[in-house]
């Protein structure tokens, strides 16, 4: 661990690597424009958890809104004592860009910085061949944490053995922050003997289930066999495929998703994305269960106290409910015919819930460890986040836009004449600086606004103007 040097007498401030501030209440437009939830809405659920952890009295903690900048690293080091980094499944090829910005930054830190619940991703297999070409940037990065930290916290059994075959020692499994937003407490009980047509089922999945592993499938029979089925999306594609009605994203071409405005879920008002935790785990509480391959999808459901089975699809999931103890099936050796009725009758909770006390103890042991206090050892257990989180008003679950509504309307037109006119602003400046400069600098800069013009509000306005019309 690095010596800090003195700093004045000032609470203690911690830089969270996360999309926003669980108190930011954004509009959908402003979410999505600046996509808080880093592509996933998934990400919001442990990272407004590990906020909610590591707020204590005398400690504030700071979302860094996903920047991972070099260059900032000097006023980082002064502004704050530790950066704590809740990661998901990042030891995986797409993402090596990504973990190198994020280990060049953390290599200029002189703070302690604390990684909560990294993860490699690999096949059902747990064959790491395909990590291979990625060994150099992921021991880069491991040796810059282990050198700002007691140790590194991972999710599961998988990335232990990864980590520890490329000769790491100080490596702990902690699984996810996610599962302990209430502490100790966990209480996910069956509410119904059984699932009936009449039952409020809740599914999720990713695109690559629903294209190649068989979710399609799963999906259209129990839209079928139950009524009241909901799916929901996490993908940023999908948030913008319901609110903006926008098929640019490549993940558009998956109309066996219902997120897609073609799939009968859509055109039935079936299908939601949350830009928030805290809504979407609060409709999950009026659900008898949930299912499906999003493993944060159905951590949102324990966490509502709603039964759920997750459909493991690679290592990231498996391992994380191994370790968990969630009820779980691989969606390789699925069934043709699986109904949730059969998942939510050989679901047991009795595993999940008898070993979450010492889960939590082992995680909290982990912070201590790395310096970090805990609301639930050091404070008051979270109830001043939870009062400051209810009188908040977030918005609702996104749904599909499937009518013209005229305050449907009015929402999207006025924050689309909103961003208009704050882009139009920053052209007149960048006209301004341009003048300045005498002239020379080129047209460039006031070209990339105009492309940012078009991409920000092109799109969604032709979008409107579609649905406006239909």
């Amino acid at each position: 661990m690095p010596v800090v040097e003195d700093r004045p007498q000032r609470p203690r401030r911690i830089l969270l690597r996360s999309g926003k501030s669980p108190y930011e209440a954004l509009s959908i437009e402003e979410a999505l424009d600046r996509n808080v939830i880093a592509t996933n809405s998934g990400n919001l659920i442990f990272s407004d958890a590990s906020h909610k952890i590591l707020e204590t009295p005398g400690t504030e903690v700071v979302s860094n809104g996903m920047r991972m900048v070099a260059s900032e690293a000097a006023r980082i080091n002064e502004e704050y004592d530790a950066f704590v980094v809740p990661l998901a499944n990042a030891f995986r090829p797409s993402w090596e860009k990504g973990l190198k910005q994020l280990t060049r930054l953390i290599s200029r830190l002189k703070i302690p910085v604390v990684v909560l619940g990294v993860g490699a991703q690999a096949g059902l297999n747990y064959n790491a061949a395909r990590l291979k070409p990625l060994e150099p940037v992921v021991r880069e990065f491991v040796s810059a944490v282990l050198d700002r930290s007691a140790s590194i916290g991972v999710r599961g059994e998988f990335t232990e053995r990864y980590l520890k075959d490329l000769g790491f020692r100080d490596v702990e499994v902690i699984g996810c922050p996610s599962l302990f937003l209430y502490g100790k407490d966990l209480d996910v009980r069956k509410r119904v003997p059984e699932l009936t047509p009449e039952s409020r089922v809740a599914i999720n999945g990713s695109h690559s289930a629903v294209k190649s592993q068989g979710l399609d499938k799963v999906i259209a029979r129990a839209h079928a066999r139950y009524p009241h089925l909901r799916f929901i999306g996490q993908n940023l594609s999908d948030a913008r495929q319901l609110h903006w009605r926008d098929l640019s994203d490549p993940n558009a071409l998956v109309t066996a998703m219902p997120t897609h405005p073609d799939h009968p879920m859509y055109r039935e008002d079936k299908v939601r994305v949350y830009i928030d935790p805290v809504t979407w785990i609060d409709d999950l509480r009026g659900f008898d269960f949930s299912f499906g391959s999003r493993i944060h999808g159905n951590i949102a459901a324990l966490l509502a106290g709603t039964p759920a089975t997750v459909l493991c699809a690679d290592s990231r999931t498996l391992e994380l409910c191994r370790y968990f103890e969630i009820p779980h099936r691989r969606i390789d050796k699925l069934p043709a015919d699986l109904d949730p009725a059969t998942l939510y009758e050989e679901a047991d909770f009795g595993p999940l819930l008898n070993g979450h006390q010492e889960r939590f103890d082992r995680f909290t042991a982990f912070l201590t460890r790395n310096g970090l206090e805990n609301t639930f050892t050091h404070g008051d257990g979270g109830a001043a986040f939870d009062a400051r989180m209810s009188a908040l008003s977030f918005p609702p679950g996104i749904r599909p836009w499937n009518d013209a509504d005229p305050a449907a309307l009015g929402a999207r037109f006025g924050w689309l004449q909103s961003r208009m006119a704050e882009l139009a602003t920053e052209n007149a400046q960048l006209k301004k600086d341009l003048a300045k400069a005498g002239g020379k600098a080129t047209a460039t800069g006031a070209t990339a606004v105009y492309r940012r013009a078009r991409r920000v509000v092109g799109r969604p306005l032709r979008r409107a103007l579609g649905a406006g019309r239909g």
